[in-house]
């Protein structure tokens, strides 16, 4: 037995293979910090109480192929990424650290143009970067460069994706598999063909991060579908509650551009990942007030896709169903697609 592509996709042989090789094998008791939470909740980050507040600490490493795409690099993505799950988490980000290793041979200019985005969309979201590491691989040891990325950030609540209840709201804030498709379109060689796809990096401290806090007692789980896409996360919540999430198909927001290369592809745009766009699970009684402000802050496709629910009958308890756009239902699968090196 070896391990594949498909381990690191995001869906549920990962999630498989993690719990078999840690999870399973890590004491209850070592598992979080005293008041705080570690991977006994498997959320973007782990969660550690220092008096009255919370310190949220995420780690993530990014390896994406071309490492220079439409929308952004290397550089940016681990930036974006590695703020956005501290982001997800109800945290504000308030410093950042990095590991680059690079391939012996690796052009300079290059590594130069990807630490120059990086800084740079540090300065612009105010977030310091306080330290890291750096190492040469030798040629053919390492696929040119990989960078990882810890955040670090401070609350007063943290959001847990272990809170969700029935009659939640499933929001998700912006059109979905916008980076998954132009990485796709490029590793085809259809990148020049493809027009009009470009990566959704960004980062979301700046239009998710004031609503999360603002109803973070009702927001009861955040999570941005990278890896695996949204149908990763809504898969991952509905297997861990027991419950059933409910979606219709078309509300979920996604470019025309977007779907109908996906569709060309025989792929389905749920399983696709995404870069700047976040999931929320929130309280129905809140849930106009959260879309409304989502879109003041300048997430204007923010759309309500759906809602937790209890299961009416065995065959869904714990899965995700979708209301499809002929009207009939189905059960909606996390799949791995192989895109490797994607994020």
């Amino acid at each position: 037995m070896h391990i594949e592509l498909h381990h690191g996709a995001g869906s549920r042989e990962m999630w498989e293979l993690l719990n078999k090789l840690i999870v399973s094998k890590v004491p209850r008791d070592l598992m979080k910090t005293p008041g705080g939470y570690g991977i006994d909740a498997l959320d973007d980050g782990a969660v550690v109480k220092v008096g009255e507040h919370y310190v949220v600490l995420t780690v993530d490493t990014y390896t994406v192929n071309p490492i220079f795409f439409e929308g952004g690099d290397i550089g940016k993505l681990a930036v974006s990424g590695t703020l956005n799950d501290v982001v997800m988490m109800g945290a504000r980000p308030i410093a950042f650290m990095d590991t680059i290793v690079v391939e012996e041979g690796f052009e300079i200019p290059l590594l130069e143009e990807i630490v120059e985005s990086m800084t740079t969309l540090l300065k612009e979201e105010g977030v310091p970067l306080i330290g890291g590491d750096f190492k040469v691989m030798p040629r053919g040891s390492i696929d040119k460069i990989t960078i990882t990325g810890v955040g670090i950030g401070l609350t007063k609540k943290p959001v847990i994706d272990v809170n969700i209840e029935p009659g939640d709201v499933i929001i998700v804030t912006a059109p979905i598999a916008e980076h998954g498709a132009v990485i796709l379109a490029h590793q085809l060689g259809l990148s020049k063909e493809i027009m009009g796809l470009k990566s959704d990096l960004r980062p979301l401290t700046r239009t998710i991060l004031p609503v999360i806090e603002r109803y973070v007692n009702g927001v009861h789980a955040a999570r941005d579908p990278t890896r695996g896409g949204l149908a990763a996360i809504l898969s991952e919540w509905a297997e861990s509650t027991r419950l059933t999430i409910l979606i219709d198909r078309s509300r979920v927001p996604m470019r025309s551009e977007v779907r109908d290369f996906l569709e060309a592809m025989g792929i389905d745009p749920l399983n696709v990942a995404s870069e700047g766009v976040a999931v929320l699970a929130v309280e129905r009684s809140i849930a106009e007030e959260v879309l409304n402000d989502l879109r003041r802050f300048g997430e204007v496709h923010a759309s309500m896709i759906g809602e937790v629910v209890k299961p009416s009958n065995p065959i869904v308890r714990g899965k995700v169903v979708a209301l499809t756009e002929v009207g009939g239902r189905t059960i909606v699968e996390a799949k791995s697609i192989n895109l490797p090196r994607i994020c």
